[in-house]
């Protein structure tokens, strides 16, 4: 069966609280539309901005109005999402496993927290580990599709307007997460200010939109010719304009990667052969000139790591998601029923202040 077709006319709900969310979510609606299906958007809390919604992109603002409207499938870069609305659900991920641990030691990458129908899983070293917990749980499926956001990266001819063709030199782009352990915001700071005066690269930067907003007033004050600090809600072309990247331990590192350029990290909570990761401060700059030279090791070490990360160059992982969707939706395979959660969907139910049954 052509699981493609079967979208037309059916409903399909994109569930965000992030606004870096638009950006996942948006390839998969391009090909929703274009099978005949509809689309709408449910943004979830203070942190997302309505204002980021196209024109010609359609919202409900509640959950009566889900409910109305009543999806057939729910799409959601998030690891939790209401279990009371209807529609499969459907667990894109907002990002790849960077290896981040919790205060219990654990990987919350692969935690289950019993929301979801369907988990599209981005390559092998995901699908395996999710596979497995398919097995233990039984009230999920697990596919693996590739990740949608990424179908820009392999097909996108735009004009990227973070290249400058007049500047030679090349762009270093720095990247960080908010949390204060794992940042090296708070830590480089010195060594970022210094590279910004000394003009050597042309440098782009940018932050999780979670990060202290003390941090970012500060590393806005260094911008010059030299250093541009960026905030947008589509972090690819920031991606594709740079030559190499400095980062932590934070996830967008792995989409830059799979570039096939080099990635130097700052006290990677999950350093790899893939990776040049550095713990001294004064050992960044020889770090990242050595990076620039492309060593033979490192780039054939960085494509082995791709291939098992998302093997996917062909643009096409929003279609293998729809597809994966609609045949859960139309086959109805048995599943196990998913956990009561009765505390995770009260405090869902009062954050979202909705208390019908």
């Amino acid at each position: 069966m052509d699981y493609l077709a079967a979208t037309k006319q059916k409903k399909y709900l994109m569930y965000i609280s992030q606004n870096y969310s638009y950006a996942i979510l948006r390839p998969l609606q391009s090909e929703i539309l274009a099978h005949g299906g509809q689309v709408r958007w449910f943004l979830e809390g203070d942190n997302v901005t309505p204002d980021f919604l196209a024109s010609d992109e359609l919202s409900l603002t509640s959950i009566e109005q889900i409910k109305k409207w009543c999806p057939d499938v729910v799409f959601a870069p998030a690891n939790i999402i209401p279990t009371f609305i209807p529609g499969l659900k459907v667990a894109i991920f907002h990002g790849f496993d960077a290896g981040k641990l919790n205060s219990k030691g654990q990987n919350d990458h692969f935690k289950i927290r019993g929301c979801f129908d369907l988990y599209c899983t981005q390559g092998p070293n995901t699908t395996h580990p999710f596979q497995q917990l398919e097995k233990k749980h039984d009230f999920f499926k697990v596919v693996e599709t590739g990740w949608p956001t990424l179908d820009p990266f392999f097909n996108s001819n735009t004009k990227n307007q973070y290249i400058n063709t007049n500047d030679p030199r090349k762009t270093l782009l720095i990247c960080s997460t908010f949390s204060r352990k794992l940042s090296l915001a708070p830590k480089l700071y010195e060594q970022i200010k210094s590279f910004s005066e000394q003009g050597k690269w042309r440098i782009l930067m940018q932050f999780h939109p979670k990060m202290p907003s003390e941090l970012v007033a500060k590393y806005q004050a260094l911008e010059n010719n030299n250093l541009t600090f960026i905030e947008t809600d589509n972090v690819l072309p920031l991606l594709q304009a740079a030559d190499i990247m400095l980062c932590d331990t934070s996830s967008i590192l792995l989409m830059f990667i799979l570039q096939r350029k080099p990635v130097v990290t700052f006290c990677n909570q999950n350093p790899g052969r893939h990776l040049i990761d550095i713990t001294d401060p004064d050992k960044v700059e020889a770090a990242i000139d050595y990076a620039l030279t492309y060593p033979a090791q490192l780039m054939s070490d960085i494509d082995e790591f791709c291939q098992q990360l998302h093997p996917y160059h062909d643009g096409l992982s929003s279609q293998r998601v729809l597809a994966a969707a609609n045949e859960l939706l139309l086959t109805n395979p048995k599943l196990k029923a998913k956990p009561l959660n009765l505390i995770r969907n009260f405090k869902m139910r009062k954050k979202l202040n909705y208390w019908r049954w």
